[in-house]
């Protein structure tokens, strides 16, 4: 039986883009089933003792856009370091995301990282988020409506909850029979522990 893996995240996490082309080889190599669990940033930052990156210090700053420029340059994937739409409010594609469920909840969320770190689209525009669903062959427009009512605005804040509860504090983080892995450098750990 395939283990389960609880991906928490930010939509506008560059750690997160980052890591796709390599999680999903993973999920492949494995056969793991993944939840794609979008988190809130916001409450994130706030709840669990860390900062957005405009208000730590300026050394952090530097060291983490070099980071950036690094990781691109190692893993080959093209990223623009300063997307013009960043941050943007992730609220309604993490609730679309939840909408879409299973293996299209991970199409949307690929693709919504994507079209922020690669293609500088606003992810916070409800019209570009339709158009980047509807290119991943989902209806776009329904997983709008799902994701404008209550119950899916609410889905957002009680999965962040629960993340809180487990000690996520940032993205991505990969959850697994307990034990959390924190960072797009540690999938190495995580299929270790998936192998174990």
């Amino acid at each position: 039986m395939s283990k389960t893996v609880d991906y928490y995240h930010f939509l506008i996490s560059p750690w997160s883009y980052l890591a796709i082309d390599r999680f999903n080889s993973l999920k492949e190599r494995t056969g793991i089933t993944v939840n794609y669990l979008p988190i809130d940033v916001g409450s994130t930052f706030g709840n669990m003792g860390g900062l957005p990156p405009a208000k730590r210090h300026p050394s952090r700053q530097r060291f983490r856009m070099d980071e950036l420029k690094r990781w691109s340059s190692h893993l080959e994937v093209p990223m623009n370091l300063t997307p013009a739409f960043f941050p943007a409010d992730q609220s309604t594609a993490a609730a679309m995301v939840y909408a879409a469920g299973g293996t299209d909840a991970g199409k949307l969320s690929d693709a919504v990282l994507t079209a922020v770190w690669r293609d500088e689209k606003n992810i916070a525009d409800t019209d570009t988020l339709v158009a980047i669903a509807n290119d991943c062959g989902l209806d776009g427009k329904a997983l709008l409506e799902a994701a404008s009512s209550e119950l899916g605005k609410q889905k957002l804040m009680d999965v962040t909850a629960v993340a809180h509860e487990k000690e996520v504090f940032g993205s991505p983080t990969y959850s697994v029979d307990g034990e959390l892995f924190w960072g797009q450098d540690r999938l190495d750990f995580l299929e270790r522990a998936l192998a174990s």
